[in-house]
C-alpha cells in the first residue's frame, strides 16, 4: 500500500474518533514517526484533549502560532516551555516566513515583559504604603519643620545682598501646595492674608487651570489674581503627557517678614538641631547682617575701583 492511500486510511479513522494507538494496531503501523507523518495537520479527537490548568494558555498559544509566530516567541511570550509548544501545536503546520516581522518580535517581548513589570509596579506601590503608613499622623511639630524644610528648598529667600522678608512659594506640584497651605495655618496665617496667583504657558487652558488650583487650596476661583501667562517655547520637550498641564501656583503671603524670620529659623533648627545661644555658634548658622561688614553686591559697582583700592590698603579715597 501506497503512503498516500495510507495517510487516507489513518485520516478517515483519526476523524471518526480513534487513538493513535487504535489507528496503529488497525493499520499495522509500527513507526511512531511514519503515523505522525500520516495525521499531519488533522486535529486530535475532542474526547483526547484532557483538561488542565493551561487550557487558556493551548489556545492562545494555537492564536498565535496561526498568526505566524514560532515555538520560541510563543514560549516566551507564555511563558511556558518549548516543549508544551511542540505537544499543543504540532498539527499545525509551520508557517511561511519569508520576511523577518520586527513587530512580531517586538509584541513577543511586550507580552514577555509585561508580567514581570507588572508585578515590579505593584512591589514598588506596596513598598511606598508602607513606607507611608510607618510616618502616620502629623503633629504641629512635625507640620512645622517639614513645611520650613520645604519652604528653604523650594520658596524665596532673603540675600544679605538683598532684603526680601517675604514669603513667596511656588510650585507645580499638588500634594506640596496642599501640605504649605497647612504648613501656614499652623503658623498661625488667616486665609485673608494669602494671595493666589497661576503661572501658566500662554497655549494651555488658563480657567481650566485656575479652578483646579482653586480646588487643590480649598478657595473660590474669584479670589485668585491675574494670572501670569509665560510664552510658549515650541522648543520644550515635555515628557509627562499622561497628566494634564496646569502650570504652577504661587502663594504670597501678606505682611510676612516676621513669619518669614520664622520660617528661617525653623528650618536651620530642623537641619542643625538644638543650638546654644552663643553668638559664636549662630554666626555659623546665620549670615552676617551688618551693611557696614558685608556692603551689598548691588552698590559695588557704585563704587570706583580705585576708591576699592584705597580702602582695601587702609589710605582714605582722595
Amino acid at each position: 500500500m501506497d503512503k498516500e492511500a495510507l495517510r487516507a486510511q489513518a485520516v478517515a479513522l483519526r476523524r471518526a474518533g480513534k487513538s493513535r494507538r487504535e489507528i496503529r494496531e488497525e493499520l499495522g503501523i509500527t513507526s511512531g514517526w511514519l503515523l505522525d507523518e500520516l495525521l499531519r495537520g488533522v486535529p486530535p479527537p475532542e474526547w483526547t484533549k484532557r483538561p488542565n490548568a493551561k487550557d487558556d494558555l493551548r489556545e492562545k498559544a494555537r492564536e498565535l502560532r496561526v498568526r505566524g509566530w514560532t515555538y520560541r516567541e510563543i514560549a516566551q511570550a507564555l511563558g511556558v516551555s518549548i516543549s508544551s509548544c511542540s505537544l499543543w501545536l504540532r498539527d499545525l503546520p509551520a508557517p511561511a516566513r519569508s520576511v523577518y516581522d520586527q513587530e512580531r518580535v517586538a509584541a513577543a517581548w511586550r507580552m514577555r515583559w509585561e508580567r514581570i513589570l507588572r508585578r515590579r509596579e505593584v512591589e514598588r506601590v506596596n513598598a511606598k504604603l508602607t513606607a507611608a503608613r510607618e510616618i502616620g499622623d502629623l503633629g504641629r511639630r512635625d507640620v512645622l519643620m517639614a513645611g520650613a524644610l520645604i519652604y528653604w528648598c523650594e520658596g524665596a529667600k532673603d540675600k544679605p545682598y538683598k532684603r526680601r522678608e517675604k514669603v513667596e512659594f511656588i510650585n507645580s506640584d499638588p500634594a506640596l501646595i496642599r501640605f504649605f497651605v497647612r504648613f501656614l495655618a499652623e503658623a498661625g496665617v488667616e486665609p485673608e492674608r494669602m494671595r493666589f496667583r497661576v503661572h501658566i504657558h500662554e497655549t494651555a487652558d488658563v480657567e481650566a487651570a485656575t479652578r483646579y488650583w482653586a480646588g487643590v487650596v480649598g478657595a473660590d476661583p474669584s479670589v485668585f489674581q491675574r494670572p501670569t501667562i509665560k510664552r510658549h517655547n515650541a522648543k520644550t520637550n515635555r515628557r509627562n503627557l499622561r497628566d494634564p498641564y496646569r502650570g504652577c501656583l504661587k502663594i504670597d503671603v501678606l505682611d510676612s517678614a516676621e513669619l518669614y524670620r520664622r520660617i528661617e529659623g525653623w528650618a536651620f533648627g530642623a537641619l542643625l538641631g538644638r543650638m546654644r545661644d552663643t553668638e559664636e555658634e549662630a554666626s555659623c548658622v546665620l549670615p552676617p547682617r551688618d551693611p557696614l561688614k558685608r556692603p551689598s553686591r548691588l552698590l559695588l559697582w557704585r563704587i570706583p575701583r580705585h576708591r576699592l583700592a584705597w580702602r582695601e590698603a587702609g589710605r582714605p579715597a582722595g
